[in-house]
């Protein structure tokens, strides 16, 4: 099951979309002063109206997305809106710089507050390009699938099977991040360890494979879709950032401790990055299941 040329152009097509739409043209409403700044709602640098102009340009690119990669937009067009907002994300500062910038204990439990809430924006951000793919899908007339109708699973078993899926994805994905996003650490006393900042790509190369992890075991060990891997990535943000807020290791880390230093390295991750990269890497696991099992099916 090896993707053809004109498949990887329907991808290359549908990310495209995004780059430009979100990454590109609507890069001014993420409101950063200073072209690496950290893009963060927290810190207000994204107006209401920027917030509302986002969300129609991810509903946007998701319809455009599902038109430049048929046959297959249902499946290809929901990379357009985290395609675009991954280029928010390695555009944007680290958790490092907006700590930095917040040095005080006050003004850094309210900073953590705030971004505790943030994820569900990016989420929303992500459902909205989900959103135009399925309005583009039911104007194209394919709202029928033509595949024979498998036996439906009772609700209460699908229920507990996404239940699973998302407390399993919070903890392959936070096991996977802490694996591969540490960066030098030191020892802080009674609270265990603290972990620095990690470089950009290391933290994109994290969140990627961790939730690819996570969305391969969704598909592959519960049959239920990546869409619930997506909302685990906001899930495992606002734990982790409201963890950190909640408890006495703020007050110590700030006492003792200068900004790039954190006590997990989920910590360590911006919202938007979470959930931008924790989206592509879902929907590349589930992939990679799905071809799994394809060529397990083929050598039979």
């Amino acid at each position: 099951m090896e993707l053809s040329w004109l498949m990887k152009l329907r991808i290359a097509a549908a990310a495209g979309v995004g780059v430009v739409l979100i990454g590109i043209l609507a890069w001014p409403l993420a409101g950063a002063t200073d072209p690496l700044g950290p893009v963060s709602v927290a810190v207000g640098s994204i107006s209401v109206v920027g917030a509302i102009v986002l969300i129609f340009l991810a509903f946007a690119s998701g319809f455009i997305g599902y038109f430049v990669s048929r046959p297959w937009g249902r499946e290809i067009g929901v990379l357009a809106a985290p395609c675009g907002l991954a280029v928010w994300a390695i555009r944007g500062g680290n958790m490092a710089e907006l700590i930095q910038m917040n040095p005080t204990l006050p003004a850094r439990k309210a900073l953590l507050g705030m971004m505790t809430w943030e994820p569900a924006f990016w989420l929303v951000v992500i459902a909205a390009g989900f959103g135009g793919v399925v309005l583009a899908h039911r104007i194209a007339g394919l709202g029928k699938d033509a595949k024979p109708k498998e036996k439906p699973e009772s609700d209460s078993a699908r229920l507990v099977n996404i239940l699973i899926g998302m407390v399993c994805s919070v903890i392959v994905a936070q096991l996977g991040i802490r694996l591969f996003a540490r960066d030098a650490g030191v020892r802080a006393s009674q609270f265990g360890s603290a972990v620095g900042q990690a470089p950009a790509g290391q933290v994109v190369f994290a969140v990627l494979v961790s939730f690819a992890a996570a969305g391969f075991v969704l598909k592959k060990l519960l049959n239920v879709s990546y869409v619930y891997a997506v909302v685990a990535s906001a899930i495992l943000s606002a734990l982790a950032i409201g963890r950190y807020v909640r408890s006495d290791l703020l007050e110590h880390f700030v006492r003792h401790w200068p900004g790039p230093l954190f006590p997990d390295a989920v910590v360590s991750i911006v919202p938007v990055q979470m959930v931008a990269f924790g989206t592509l890497g879902s929907i590349i696991g589930y992939w990679l299941a799905v071809k799994y099992d394809f060529s397990r099916k083929q050598e039979i």
